[in-house]
């Protein structure tokens, strides 16, 4: 079923062009573990993430949470990619944005995470999922070469589509 889905959005998605992606694994369930943060980057109003020189801007600060880290990997992918990822805290509650460099086309997109709901958001094929400590994830394939990541705790949940709403490329 995943196959047929993946191979019809990708007739849909023509921008997307055509290839293959393996079936992917099931992933593990942790989130990113938080790195230290270098720079305070609060004055500014938005950070850019980068794949490969194509900038995401995403807000410095979002729903006035505090900066936690960064973090350079997602254990849901079926398949290393690169990702380069920022997070935000309010107490016990945690934010996730990023940017996951290397998927070209809308079939390795719709196999990158195992056990994961092929959806679209603004047009583009958008992937959704929870994982088993209950953080929940939302992706996009924003253009060949970029997705981009929102993942939060059960508490900032309701945060993830403002926030998404908030990104530009």
């Amino acid at each position: 079923m995943r196959r047929l889905a993946a191979v019809l959005l990708m007739l849909t998605l023509t921008a997307c062009g055509a290839g293959g992606g393996g079936e992917g694994q099931e992933p593990r369930t942790t989130p990113p573990r938080p790195e230290p943060v270098t720079t305070s980057g609060s004055s500014g109003s938005t950070i850019a993430l980068s794949c490969d020189g194509t900038d995401v801007r995403v807000p410095a600060a979002p729903s006035g949470l505090t900066p936690a880290g960064t973090f350079a990997r997602l254990d849901s992918l079926a398949r290393p990619h690169k990702v380069e990822g920022r997070i935000w805290s309010d107490n016990d509650e945690r934010m996730y944005v990023g940017v996951v460099c290397g998927v070209r086309t809308a079939e390795q997109f719709a196999t990158l995470v195992a056990r994961s709901t092929l959806t679209a958001y603004g047009g583009k094929p958008a992937l959704r999922w929870t994982t088993r400590t209950g953080v929940r994830n939302f992706m996009w394939l924003e253009r060949p070469g970029t997705a981009v990541y929102i993942g939060a705790t059960p508490g900032l949940a309701d945060d993830i589509r403002p926030i998404a709403a908030d990104i530009s490329a």
